[in-house]
């Protein structure tokens, strides 16, 4: 597995299947969770890193995939449904809840990991296109940012700080999240409690043009 390894959330109750199913993820190189409920899931989508995607079987113990899918709904999170449920209504509200891609079971190994790949492609080309944020925008293939076309100076870890905040526009992060996400690309971890630090001189060099909240208790918020 690279250090780079793309994270994938894999929603399976059948437990061969998701045996199976990391076992071949993994070969792929990709980093794997594997949930069994739906409760599990909800969990790692809101406290645990950020995922690049989703496999999200459709009947859970505790729920649906649906359930799931909402809860990713305002990240940059892919979603493969894959589940047994092939009737046209089910396929349509995956779809239009912003799906990426519908595979019923029985499937074929080889043509799902195409399709993984394929769908993180695609993703990847996505988060290369600039993300605008309040006044800011972050040409993600330069690794520059703007202020109303200004360029402004930020250190690598204020631009990973900034860009985790735009990735997940409107969702509150706790600490630990953006401590995992903003980790130094040396393997050096940031400090909880410089964290605060790195926030107050983000929000000095934005100034008004992006609102970083603190919601108290929970972590911070970018609408």
């Amino acid at each position: 597995m690279t250090e780079c390894a793309k994270r994938i959330l894999l929603v399976e109750d059948d437990a061969m299947i998701a045996s199976g199913l990391v076992y071949a993820l993994e070969a792929e190189g990709y980093s794997v969770t594997h949930c069994g409920n739906a409760a599990d899931a909800l969990r790692i989508a809101a406290d645990g890193p950020p995922v690049d995607l989703a496999i999200l079987d459709m009947q859970l113990p505790d729920g649906t995939g649906f359930d799931v899918r909402e809860k990713l709904k305002n990240t940059n999170t892919a979603v493969i449904f894959l589940t047994v449920v092939d009737d046209e209504g089910n396929i349509v509200r995956a779809f239009e809840g912003g799906a990426d891609d519908y595979i019923t079971k029985p499937f074929r190994l080889r043509e799902l990991l195409a399709r993984v790949k394929r769908t993180l492609n695609q993703h990847a080309d996505e988060r290369n296109s600039p993300i605008q944020i309040g006044g800011a925008t972050i040409d993600i293939t330069a690794g520059k940012v703007h202020i109303n076309g200004a360029p402004i100076d930020l250190t690598a870890l204020e631009y990973r700080l900034l860009l985790t905040f735009a990735q997940n526009k409107g969702q509150i992060l706790s600490r630990s999240q953006i401590l995992e996400s903003i980790w130094d690309s040396a393997g050096n971890f940031v400090e909880d409690n410089t964290l605060t630090v790195y926030i107050k001189r983000l929000r000095e060099k934005l100034g008004e043009s992006v609102s970083i909240e603190t919601v108290r208790g929970l972590g911070y918020r970018v609408d």
